[in-house]
């Protein structure tokens, strides 16, 4: 049994200037993406080889130039060709949120191109992000598409095992099902569809029972992707037979499905305590105990912003801190970081941190010591290890604050993330991260974690969003 495998995983915000180019994407080859899979032993099975083709992850960034997707899309396709009379099945990592200059989603593309290839019946497996927007024609182009249930995304592994274990399950037993599509007028941000919040945690529970019945393969609600203007933006639902003789049946549970989670729309909120910049900074600086962490909600690298503004930084540096340690994690910044990079720990450097995109990135003028230089190589993410970038921290002259200064966009959520640069957040009374939500383990060790209501290009109010191609009417920007 041959089954070709590959990764291709982008989030684009369209509302940043920066385009995704290949110097943005993480890219193994061959055997070198194995690593990157997070499979465990689904593939493993002494009569199943694996084809390995491309990983090229570009994380969370802005629109992908075309030339770039043309690459990385043509080195699936040409691997497929090469083995069209061997392939049994093929299994695809994607995200579901790209987007690419004159073409629009390259998830859906590359799907698209790749049926031309091997026609409709070939077994192709989609394990995706449940924040990426769908299609009747992309769904019904796959044979088994399932994202992961919870957010943030602690079961990427188990999602990915199910979609190739059923995928070589499919290739034993040969069967032709379709999943079954609906979708929903219901736009959401990740912030609004946190899975130990309710509704999500009652929508998960319901996917599970579905999945109870043994006519019902798999079941799974897809939050969307509200970071780029698209007609594919909002919710949907799949639901995907267990045979051919099952999917009236499975349409029949597509209906209840889409009704029990449209049914829930008035309950979709932020998670976690939200506040605007001032009643967080005050409610931040009167906690007796740290660590406490604040989130640049509307500088969230998560979901595709660059981590620039210096909006945050500037406001600190005007209020009356109570000699309380702070740390900026992170702040990116090209030009100063390359600055930084020729000097020595310890050196004292006059620097302008910010790149002067808008008025939320403006420069600030500072004195600081370099405090720690290093590279978040071989440091974990979301489950995956790769090279996360350079970082250097620096403690600012006349300010209980420090500043880690990046190369690029990359968030701190974990513990392992700050000791890779030279830092403890537990050293901190404040840390200030480029986040929307607090992740767990932030929210599980601090005294306090706080989503800040901050302009920037994620934004979490979805009405001021300058949404023109999406479908109408859309809750909650209309009222339906």
């Amino acid at each position: 049994m041959n089954i070709l495998v590959a990764k291709f995983v982008l989030e684009a915000n369209a509302n940043i200037p920066q385009k995704c180019d290949i110097q943005n994407v993480d890219l193994k080859f061959g055997v070198d993406m194995f690593d990157t899979l997070q499979l465990k032993d689904a593939l493993k099975a002494e009569d199943i080889h694996i084809i390995p083709t491309i990983s090229a992850n570009a994380g969370s960034s802005g629109i992908m130039k075309k030339e770039c997707f043309d690459y990385i899309e043509s080195y699936i396709l040409r691997a497929i060709k090469e083995n069209i009379h061997s392939i049994d099945g093929i299994y695809l990592h994607l995200h579901g949120a790209s987007y690419v200059e004159e073409i629009g989603s390259g998830d859906h593309h590359i799907l698209k191109e790749i049926r031309k290839i091997v026609g409709p019946y070939l077994p192709i497996g989609i394990a995706c992000d449940p924040h990426g927007n769908l299609t009747k024609e992309y769904v019904e182009n796959a044979t088994i598409i399932r994202s992961y249930r919870e957010s943030p995304h602690t079961d990427i592994e188990e999602t990915n095992y199910f979609v190739a274990s059923h995928i070589v399950e499919l290739i034993r037993n040969r069967k032709t099902i379709k999943p079954i599509y609906r979708k929903l007028p219901l736009i959401l941000g990740g912030e609004q569809s946190v899975s130990t919040d309710e509704p999500v945690r009652s929508i998960n529970q319901y996917l599970d029972e579905l999945e109870k019945d043994e006519r019902i393969l798999s079941a799974s609600w897809h939050v969307g992707y509200l970071r780029h203007d698209c007609p594919e933006a909002g919710c949907g639902i799949i639901v995907i037979p267990n045979d051919e003789k099952d999917k009236d049946y499975a349409s029949e549970v597509a209906d209840r499905l889409a009704r029990y989670v449209w049914d829930k729309r008035h309950e979709f909120h932020y998670t976690g305590l939200t506040m605007q910049f001032e009643d967080a900074f005050n409610a931040a600086i009167e906690m007796e105990e740290g660590p406490v962490f604040l989130t640049d909600s509307g500088d969230n690298v998560t979901s595709g912003a660059m981590g620039v503004n210096t909006m945050m930084l500037r406001e600190f540096l005007k209020k009356d801190l109570k000699n309380k340690s702070i740390l900026f994690a992170a702040i990116q910044d090209q030009k100063t970081y390359n600055v930084l990079s020729n000097k020595n720990i310890g050196d004292q450097v006059d620097i302008q941190l910010g790149i002067n995109l808008d008025d939320l990135s403006r420069p600030v003028p500072l004195h600081v010591t370099i405090k720690h230089k290093g590279r978040q190589v071989g440091t974990k993410m979301f489950g995956e290890i790769g090279d996360f970038g350079g970082c250097i921290t620096v403690s600012v002259t006349d300010a209980p604050i420090d500043i880690i200064i990046t190369d690029s966009n990359h968030p701190f959520v974990e513990m392992e993330e700050f000791k890779a640069v030279g830092v403890d957040y537990y050293d901190y009374a404040i840390t200030v991260v480029k986040i929307g939500y607090a992740f767990p383990e932030l929210v599980k060790n601090g005294k306090k974690a706080i989503m800040v209501l901050t302009d920037g290009a994620t934004i979490q109010d979805t009405t001021r969003l300058p949404f023109k191609l999406i479908m109408r009417p859309m809750y909650p920007i209309d009222e339906i």
